[in-house]
């Protein structure tokens, strides 16, 4: 639009002067600045529209990603393996101290006298 070379604008005054007269290029002039300036206002309301329904969207995921940092903090996969060993070497310790008891007990039972 702005490549207009002095020839062509010149033309285009005159057709703008031809078709309208001159008494209508002061009002058609106030009437497209007007335009302009609405069409300006309404692009940085859209503008700002924009940025304001962009930033919402990074704002969440920013909160939910928060959330998930303090959610994880409270899990510690550590200690709940550790509890888990403690509780298989317990269960061991009391299947060895089953299978002494039977061993001893079958052991007694085997010992006495002997009748043929």
């Amino acid at each position: 639009m702005g490549d207009f070379s002095f020839s062509e604008m010149l033309v285009i005054i005159l057709v703008i002067v031809v078709l309208f007269g001159p008494k209508k290029i002061p009002e058609m002039a106030r009437e497209l600045g007007r335009g302009v300036r609405k069409m300006r206002g309404a692009m940085e309301d859209i503008k700002t529209e924009i940025l304001k329904d962009a930033d919402n969207p990074v704002s969440e995921i920013k909160k939910e990603i928060e959330e998930v940092k303090k959610s994880v903090k409270d899990i510690n996969p550590m200690k709940n393996i550790k509890k888990e060993i403690t509780e298989i070497q317990n269960f061991n310790a009391k299947i060895e101290e089953k299978q002494q008891q039977i061993e001893s007990h079958l052991q007694d039972d085997h010992e006495g006298p002997v009748s043929r």
